[in-house]
């Protein structure tokens, strides 16, 4: 298995269960709360660590209990915090999220200790970015800290992965420029490229604008239809996803990319392989409740 570096979000996830999304001005009954880890970051190395990929994090929390949590249940996962800081005069990130009985959901994000750590504090964490295979990042922390790990990673060979998430309509060319790989869903794809995701010919024309950046794989994940793939030589394809009946969508994109991490080749080889093990991994997460409560372990892979 490969070891995987994740820098970003860490996030308490405050989790309310209602038959339907409320409308502006009303008032439902919740059917439960819960309280569960989660943040991007923190999803896709659970998800890694859960598939056996040797699993680092860089990011921080804050002095409060919440950061306490999050730092005690990402440790009892194995996954080495070395690189993880703790800030005085921040909170630990946290996001609130509403599930109703069809599985969508709608998330509200306190970027908290998430958004301050900095480059230097990256530059801390050379070695382990240094030692990686691939390392992993979105957008629910510091851009500026992002960059300077993906610098690193490009000097020393490791492949860097870009989830785009949430989205940002102005992503800086200094990252897609170090950037081997980028996984977008459909509207993130259409912020990212201006290209209205509808076919197959759709995909191909998204793609195809962001290779002109640079960028060597194209990952853009369309929902139940799975996955379309397409790396700059020309090859590209759709990797299906497996039909299952969903309760809960949160944290099925992180899953995705995890696990998928765990088992990717440097070179891309077993693009395929890697797309269609972690649909595999989102389709158990999505029919479970919560973020990191889901994400499955490889034995329920295998």
């Amino acid at each position: 298995m490969n070891t995987v570096t994740v820098i970003g979000s860490i996030n308490l996830d405050r989790t309310i269960r209602v038959k339907h999304m409320p409308k502006p001005g009303e008032t439902i009954h919740t059917r439960e709360t819960f309280s569960a880890g989660g943040g991007k970051g923190a999803n896709q190395a659970v998800a890694a660590r859960r598939s056996e990929a040797d699993t680092y994090f860089i990011g921080a929390v804050g002095t409060d209990e919440a950061g306490k949590t999050m730092s005690e249940l990402l440790s009892q996962e194995e996954i080495d915090l070395t690189g993880v800081a703790t800030l005085e005069n921040q909170a630990t990130g946290q996001a609130y999220i509403i599930v109703d009985d069809q599985g969508e959901n709608s998330i509200m994000i306190h970027a908290g200790a998430n958004n301050a750590f900095t480059p230097e504090q990256v530059r801390k964490s050379q070695a382990i970015i240094e030692k990686s295979d691939f390392i992993i990042a979105q957008f629910e922390s510091a851009v500026e800290s992002t960059i300077e790990a993906f610098k690193i990673a490009k000097k020393a060979g490791v492949k860097t992965i870009l989830n785009p998430a949430p989205a940002l309509e102005n992503v800086p060319e200094e990252l897609l420029k170090v950037t081997d790989m980028i996984i977008p869903n459909e509207t993130e794809t259409e912020i990212l490229t201006g290209v209205t995701i509808s076919d197959e010919a759709s995909l191909q024309a998204a793609a195809s604008k962001l290779h002109a950046l640079g960028i060597e794989v194209v990952i853009i994940t369309i929902g139940s239809k799975g996955a379309f793939y397409a790396l700059k030589d020309g090859k590209n394809g759709i990797v299906k996803a497996f039909k299952v009946n969903a309760v809960d969508t949160t944290a099925a994109g992180d899953t995705f990319i995890g696990a998928m991490s765990s088992l990717l080749a440097k070179d891309f080889s077993n693009l395929e392989e890697a797309i269609r093990y972690g649909n595999k991994a989102s389709s158990l997460t999505v029919q479970r409740f919560g973020a990191q409560p889901s994400i499955p372990y490889k034995k329920e892979l295998d």
